[in-house]
């Protein structure tokens, strides 16, 4: 099993729509692995979660903000999905900068469903071949990814790795790949 103990994790959503088993999913599972995981959020307090972005689910307490975050205080991030967690987070010129830091410092990234338009807002995309819900392809196509079709997809380009997969389908695979993607922590 993967070992990732002593390594700390920023999960960033919206504090009104994050896809609940995008999630919880790869939170208990990073945390399974020894992970530190701290929930971080435009301002602190609840999280609502959804369920296909429509049906209200549980809520989580966000203990950080996002413009808090410093990109040496964490070993890698994790950007759950939801369309309005997404569409709501690349507007949000801290979490856009906290990606852009996390990048530019070497650290892994993983993100799943609509996840990866915070990464196309940041600008770090060219160059990575992802995956992602299927409506982003153009958007990550023009912001010089290459987008594919696979379940999940590690990307080591660039001097960062980048974990992706589709839709919560896929959260066994992406929860793993994240995983060992953190225990490796660097793309060289």
């Amino acid at each position: 099993m993967t070992d990732l103990s002593g390594k700390r994790v920023a999960f960033v959503v919206n504090n009104s729509g994050v896809e609940e088993p995008e999630l919880t999913k790869p939170w208990e599972g990073l945390k399974g692995m020894g992970a530190e995981t701290v929930l971080a959020a435009p301002e602190t307090g609840t999280v609502q979660a959804f369920t296909n972005d429509v049906e209200k689910a549980g809520t989580y307490e966000a203990t950080a903000t996002v413009s808090s975050l410093k990109a040496e205080d964490f070993d890698a991030l994790v950007i759950p999905g939801g369309t309005t967690n997404a569409d709501s987070l690349r507007l949000d010129d801290d979490a856009v900068r906290f990606v852009k830091d996390m990048v530019a410092a070497g650290k892994p990234v993983a993100a799943i469903c609509h996840g990866p338009w915070l990464l196309v807002e940041a600008d770090v995309l060219g160059g990575k071949t992802l995956t992602s819900y299927p409506t982003l392809k153009t958007d990550i196509r023009n912001a010089g990814g290459t987008w594919v079709d696979e379940q999940a997809k590690t990307c080591p380009a660039n001097g960062w790795l980048l974990v992706t997969s589709r839709n919560p389908d896929d959260l066994d695979a992406f929860t793993a790949a994240a995983g060992e993607a953190f225990a490796q922590g660097s793309a060289s």
